[in-house]
């Protein structure tokens, strides 16, 4: 069990999340408030420990655009939060994260036809394909047979529920953006407030 600390948008954050043991990283390529450049990812990426996770997300971009972002900014890890196909997504050589967002246990038939290393399960879209600092029915997830695909729990996570999302779900990560921020920027204390709790309540 690790956590993801996703929207990293400056060295001072994601040195927080290393030092407080978060197994990843994740920089938002895609339109968003947290939208990063590539140029600017490496340069926080440099300054990290080799075997961190540096996810790169990205909602329906090009192949080429992503190739090109991977050898600018050192990325080792796809996250497609978008509506990528199985097709699409085999056509990279690094690990990738599908995302999917999960409104009913009807949307979980999507994940379990998609072929890759890990699934993100994320709350429903509003303007944003993610980020939306909002949780889902997690009691959906509960005993569904995932094919041993690794899942990545997302969608309003924090402090609070932590306890009680690791308990029902039991996710082999779990990824948190809004949920450390205060008034939509990293929040110092709140990353290392939530990897504790995280730590403190993993299986």
């Amino acid at each position: 069990m690790g956590a993801k600390i996703c929207g990293i948008t400056n060295i001072d954050a994601a040195k927080c999340a290393v030092e407080n043991g978060a197994k990843a990283v994740g920089f938002v390529f895609a339109e968003s408030k947290r939208k990063i450049s590539p140029e600017d990812a490496k340069a926080i990426i440099k300054e990290l420990p080799e075997d961190i996770w540096k996810v790169g997300v990205f909602v329906n971009e090009s192949k080429e655009k992503i190739e090109e972002i991977i050898s600018i900014a050192g990325i080792n890890m796809i996250q497609l939060h978008g509506d990528e196909s199985n097709e699409f997504a085999s056509q990279f050589s690094l690990p990738i994260i599908k995302a999917f967002s999960i409104g009913s246990e009807e949307d979980l038939k999507a994940v379990a036809a998609f072929d890759c290393d890990y699934v993100l399960l994320d709350s429903p879209r509003e303007k944003y394909h993610g980020g939306n600092g909002k949780t889902f029915d997690w009691a959906v997830l509960k005993n569904y047979d995932f094919k041993g695909k690794k899942v990545i729990l997302a969608g309003g996570l924090n402090t609070e529920n932590i306890k009680e999302a690791l308990e029902t779900v039991q996710p082999d990560l779990v990824d948190v953006s809004s949920g450390v921020e205060t008034n939509g920027k990293k929040d110092l204390k709140k990353i290392r407030d939530f990897l504790l709790s995280v730590n403190l309540h993993k299986q």
